[in-house]
This record gives C-alpha cells, sequence and structure tokens, in this order.
C-alpha cells in the first residue's frame, strides 16, 4: 500500500543547496546535526510504496486540512523539544497536531536540562509539554524518546506510553553498525576531529592544548553563524573580537585553516571516515564519527547529550569530570566499543518494534531499498567542505561574491516590486476614499 509521510526535516537527504544558499535560508535548522537524525530517519523509511515530503519545518496550524488531505501519517524526528527557549515552537506544532485526523508518529524526542535531571528546571514548561505529549498520544499508540531521563520526566507528567528509542542517526546503517580502533595508540600526527559547542566555555583549555600538541587536529563547527564567519568572515559586531572558543576568524584553528563544515551529512562522513578519532560536546557530531567507523568520544554536558550516550553506550565522560589537562590519547585509551558493538542490534531491533506498532515500513526489510538509497547519496554531487574565507581557493570567492551580486540585484527588484505594490494600493485606497466622499455628499 503507499503510503504518504510528511516528515519534519528542514530538507530532503538529495536536496543541493551551496553553502551560501544554506547560510541565507538556513538549510541546516541552525546546526547541521538536525541533518544527521532527519536524514537517517529518510533513509529508515524509504521503502518502494513510502513518499517522504520534508515539512522545511514549517509549522502553521493553518496547514492542518491539507496535511490531512494529503498524507496519510507525520513522522516528526525531534531533538531536545523538551526545553525552555523551544517551548513557543512545542506550543505551535502542539495546536497544529490537534488538528490533524492522520497518525501522528514522534520519532526520538529529548528533554533538555542538566546532567542530573533537574527536576524544578523544567517546570516552566510542564503544561506546554504535557498538552502536546497529549496531543501526540491521540493519534499515536506510544511517544518515542531519546533516552531514560526524558522517560522519567513523561512519567512524572502521567505518561505511560512511552518508548525509549534513542536517535535515528545512530541506526543509518541499520543493524550493521561496527566501530573499531584502527590502531593500539593515538600518536601526534594522527588525525584527530574536534567537535565544540560554543557555549561550553570549559573547552578552551582543552582546545589550546590539543591544537599545541596535534598538528593534524580538525575542527568540525555545526552551527548556522559560524557557517557565516566561514563564509564572509567576522560579523559587523565581531570583528576584531577574539575568544579562546574558535567563534572568530582571528582563533589559530581559523588562521590556519583547521576549520571545516558540511552543509551535508554524507560529505561530512566521508571525511570523518579517514580520521583516527574524534571528540568533543557535540552529540550528532560523535554519532557522525561513529556511523563513518570513527571513534568518537563524548564530553556529555546536559541531559540530552547524557542520555543518549548512556542508551548507545557511547564513550563518554561528563563534562564537569573533565580535567583541562585531558589529552586524546588517553580517551582513545579508554574508550571501550564493546558495549555499543554488541547492543546495536538489540536496540535496532527496539526502533524496529517501535515503526512496526506505528505502522511505518522499514527499508532495510524492504527488499534493495535501502541500497537504493545509498546508490542516490553516491550519485548526489553535494558541495564541498567549507574552509576559512582566507583559506579559500581564488575561484571559489569569485563564485561568492558573484552569487551575493547576484541575490543582491534580485532583493533589489524584490524591494521596487513590493514598493510599486504598495503605491498602488495605496493609490487605490485614495481614489475609492474620494469617491465614496463625493457619493455621500
Amino acid at each position: 500500500m503507499h503510503q504518504r509521510i510528511l516528515m519534519r526535516a528542514k530538507k530532503g537527504p538529495f536536496d543541493v543547496y551551496s553553502p551560501e544558499e544554506t547560510h541565507e535560508r538556513n538549510w541546516i535548522g541552525d546546526n547541521n546535526g538536525n541533518l544527521v537524525f532527519s536524514h537517517a530517519a529518510h533513509k529508515l523509511l524509504h521503502t518502494a510504496t513510502a513518499e517522504i515530503t520534508s515539512t522545511e519545518f514549517r509549522i502553521d496550524p493553518r496547514d492542518a486540512d491539507m496535511i490531512n488531505e494529503r498524507y496519510d501519517v507525520y513522522v516528526v524526528p525531534l531533538a531536545n523539544a523538551f526545553r525552555r527557549s523551544y517551548a513557543h515552537r512545542v506550543e505551535v506544532m502542539t495546536k497544529l497536531i490537534e488538528q490533524l485526523k492522520i497518525p501522528v508518529v514522534v520519532l526520538g524526542v529529548g528533554v533538555q536540562t542538566d546532567i542530573h535531571g533537574d527536576r524544578e528546571y523544567l517546570r516552566p514548561i510542564d503544561d506546554v509539554v504535557t498538552r502536546f505529549v497529549r496531543a501526540v498520544l491521540d493519534r499515536s499508540h506510544s511517544i518515542g524518546v531519546r533516552g531514560e531521563i526524558t522517560r522519567d520526566y513523561l512519567r512524572t507528567l502521567g505518561f505511560s506510553a512511552v518508548d525509549v528509542i534513542g536517535c535515528p542517526s545512530m541506526f543509518l546503517h541499520g543493524d550493521g553498525l561496527r566501530v573499531e580502533k584502527r590502531k593500539a595508540a593515538l600518536e601526534p600526527e594522527d588525525r584527530l576531529a574536534l567537535t565544540v559547542s560554543p557555549y561550553v566555555t570549559s573547552m578552551a583549555e582543552i582546545i589550546a592544548s590539543h591544537h599545541a600538541r596535534y598538528p593534524n587536529l580538525r575542527y568540525l563547527p555545526q552551527d548556522l553563524k559560524t557557517l557565516g564567519t566561514l563564509l564572509y568572515g567576522d560579523a559587523p559586531g565581531d570583528r576584531g573580537r577574539s575568544s579562546k572558543i574558535p567563534i572568530h576568524t582571528s582563533h589559530p584553528l581559523f588562521t590556519e585553516d583547521k576549520v571545516r563544515m558540511f552543509v551535508d551529512p554524507w560529505t561530512w562522513m566521508d571525511y570523518l571516515s579517514g580520521f583516527e578519532f574524534a571528540f568533543g560536546t557535540r552529540i550528532h557530531g560523535t554519532i557522525t564519527a561513529l556511523v563513518s567507523g570513527t571513534p568518537g568520544y563524548l564530553f556529555a554536558h546536559d541531559s540530552r547529550t547524557l542520555e543518549l550516550a548512556r542508551y548507545f553506550d557511547i564513550p563518554h565522560r561528563v563534562m564537569k569530570e573533565v580535567p583541562v589537562d585531558v589529552d586524546a590519547a588517553q580517551l582513545y585509551e579508554e574508550a571501550d566499543y564493546t558495549a555499543l558493538n554488541a547492543g546495536h542490534k538489540s536496540r535496532y531491533e527496539t526502533m524496529l518494534a517501535f515503526l512496526t506498532k506505528h505502522d511505518l515500513g522499514n527499508a532495510f526489510a524492504d527488499g534493495d531499498s535501502a541500497a537504493r538509497f545509498d546508490a542516490q547519496v553516491r550519485s548526489t554531487a553535494f558541495p564541498p567542505a567549507v574552509r576559512p574565507a582566507a583559506a579559500t581557493a581564488t575561484d571559489a570567492l569569485l563564485e561568492r561574491i558573484q552569487w551575493l551580486r547576484d541575490r543582491n540585484a534580485a532583493l533589489r527588484k524584490e524591494t521596487e516590486t513590493l514598493r510599486g505594490q504598495r503605491l498602488q494600493t495605496r493609490v487605490k485606497q485614495v481614489i475609492g476614499g474620494r469617491v465614496r466622499r463625493i457619493l455621500n455628499r
């Protein structure tokens, strides 16, 4: 039976946008980690009978009738949506879901609080989350969450139909994930990938020491603002500023051309597959390394990162317990992937059971659907890594300038058209008002 799936995703897995377009239209949804789990969800559900449409993150309750008419199910992969700063968006999503007559499947959602799961911090969003979960469960057998901290939180709100399923990103290769160290010990010349959440300032000394110790260290940022910094230099308010965190062009990682950012997961994974080790605070930066076959290590700094690391047995330490003089070689030595590898099939089967319960297909059990998905990825030309502007080839910079000129011209034309339309509207209003006054005399 043909199944029309509407999926909450910023873009589809084969949609190609240049880094400049990606930055302007925010095709990564603020963080390219979003693409890792949404594209994995696409692949997981990409059966021969499924037609998947991305929402582009559009959420408008006025679309409810259209969605009910055009789609059979609304699939919602989420990240740390249960957090204070996202509550207003959850409210809008709830208003939409409450008007839907089709099944709604939440494919993994997480709560964000501290590593101890501070319940009091979450009190202000209790009502918002309760209404959202109730709306989902009115249209679903259960809600899929990313780990035990989120499960326990929802239980305190009175919900029992909660399944811990992790995150779709770890199931990009079905049950075939296996992570192995390629060498006994990490050496100074080895390729190291670093992930940093810019707001985790305790990473500053760790960044500096590894920059000094490992010449082949590369920083892989994930946020939209850093993409803009790579493309166009520092924003006006940041010019001339410096920080120990690599957020400005003055940082040594920028000046030495040791920053790489990707606007698609596939090029990101290809790049990481050539590294010996990846470490840092980004959960999807770590997961991207793992699904590329590269050993990864996470510094868990909040509940959302910690519960995923625990669920998938990802080697990790709590950030507060990471000493400033920690060495990646030490992390590499202590990292043990036995539990991650041994438990993966069972966790995959848990995800499949969740999909089956919600009448969703599975590409890995649908003939060659998963292989065809991978073949389409390989045949699609995605943009290469974005590097610091100072290290970018002249012809690429010229193309970027031309793109900006063309975009500026298009915006000018749009502005002139809007002005003309407003002028016409104003003229009609003035003439109409005069006519009415004459007729009323």
